[in-house]
């Protein structure tokens, strides 16, 4: 009997699997899914905080306990661990004796490095595919060494291809679950060193962790609700639960698929209507994968002070002065503001992301590693490649075209909260 090792990383669900096509059809197998809560995550960042922090590592908890229950639906189980990942997949492998694992792809260091040393440990064949962007590597019209630095110019060569954009549906069953490994352990947040998060009510969206929730997200925005119609008009608002489409906490840990976005946005304009905001989600979900292929390209560039660019920029990292900062406490309401969401809820909006990075590295001079290391610890939807290119971008070092773009917070508190009603709701004035 073939044995199977399904390794779970940040692809958390069922829907659009291609791997399940091959795994669903197994005659005389045992397929073993695992989940690895990694012991480094929880570690301490070098300025203090938590590298992961309590509201995203609740979503994940969720996340993970929903796949579980998902899995168990179809006849299936999870076996959920803790501790070092490679470690833990070893004593998998030796009470199992698995003849292969699956797994997703990751690209970064932290993840390369896991992948080598399972490698190292099973000496038995790693399956690895593809599943966070529109377009595998191999659909790309272009090498990875060859992508543009520029984003326009990779949207061009890419947006034709599109049509190869498939999805699929969620597995009817797939091959049985070993007993011997069934368990109803199971980990909270105080065995990861957090207490329970505090419901802040002021908070966009309750943010709930799951396949379920993010195709029920999914559902409310586009079809039940219909405000992709309305979401390149509405974009840059700060307060409410449907400015923005809000399915970036779920994309992060791939508990909802963004081939599966996609393929509902294009059904919704066969269906209902095509307009400049349906055509905008999807052009938002191209430079997701553009950063994506950016960190691919480039590796570990995307972490240096340098960036991409290998630009110099002199900082003067004033520890009391990124506290002030971090904690929403620099004077400034409207970066004050942002950085309290922030601070209470794990979540900001794309536009008050853009302008606390900006007054970060431009006006307070700080490196802006250190803000993309608190946006790691904080936002519910952290993902590596969107945080760390979003950053290079705003710090000069990335992949914008402009040398020298600066946000004036002034000027776009002006803009975006003309009557101050964001800075009333955070800042209680």
């Amino acid at each position: 009997m073939k044995k199977i090792i399904y390794w779970f990383r940040n692809d958390l669900r069922l829907h659009d699997q291609p791997i399940w096509k091959k795994l669903e059809n197994q005659k005389n197998a045992l397929l073993l899914p695992i989940f690895c809560f990694d012991e480094r995550w929880f570690v301490k960042h070098k300025l203090g905080f938590p590298k992961t922090g309590s509201f995203r590592t609740k979503f994940l908890n969720e996340s993970v306990y929903n796949l579980k229950t998902n899995l168990q639906k179809i006849g299936s189980d999870l076996l959920i661990t803790f501790g070092k990942t490679e470690e833990r997949i070893y004593e998998i492998h030796s009470k199992f004796n698995a003849d292969e694992i699956y797994a997703e792809k990751e690209d970064t260091s932290e993840e390369l490095f896991i992948e080598d040393e399972v490698k190292k440990r099973l000496k038995i064949p790693i399956h690895f595919h593809e599943s966070k962007t529109l377009l595998r590597t191999n659909q790309l019209p272009f090498s990875i060494s060859n992508l543009s630095d520029i984003f326009t110019n990779f949207r061009k060569k890419v947006e034709p291809l599109l049509c190869l954009v498939e999805s699929f549906d969620i597995p009817e069953k797939l091959p049985p679950f070993p007993d011997e490994f069934r368990n109803n352990q199971t980990f909270s947040l105080k065995d990861f060193g957090f207490d329970e998060p505090i419901t802040d009510q002021r908070a966009v969206i309750n943010f709930v962790g799951g396949e379920g929730e993010g195709l029920k997200r999914l559902n409310k925005f586009i079809w039940l609700d219909k405000n992709i119609l309305h979401y390149k008009e509405t974009r840059n608002q700060l307060i409410g639960e449907n400015y923005s489409s809000k399915f970036s906490p779920w994309l992060a840990n791939g508990s909802l698929s963004v081939r599966k976005i996609y393929s509902e946005i294009k059904k919704f304009e066969k269906e209902v209507e095509v307009n400049d905001s349906t055509y905008w989600l999807m052009f938002e979900l191209l430079w997701r994968d553009y950063f994506r292929f950016v960190t691919k390209k480039y590796g570990n560039k995307i972490f240096l002070k340098g960036g991409i660019k290998n630009k110099t920029n002199d900082y003067i990292n004033d520890f009391n002065l990124f506290e002030k900062w971090r904690t929403g406490k620099t004077g400034n309401d409207f970066v004050d503001a942002n950085m309290i969401e922030l601070l209470k809820t794990g979540f900001m909006s794309n536009r008050g992301r853009q302008n606390v990075a900006s007054y970060l590295c431009k006006d307070l001079k700080i490196d802006w590693r250190w803000g993309a290391g608190w946006f790691e610890s904080q936002l519910i939807d952290y993902d590596v490649s969107s945080n760390w290119c979003n950053w290079m971008y705003i710090a000069g070092v990335g992949n914008d075209p402009r040398e020298a773009r600066y946000f004036n917070v002034n000027k776009q508190a002006e803009m975006y909260d003309k009557d101050k009603s964001y800075r009333k709701l955070w800042l209680g004035e």
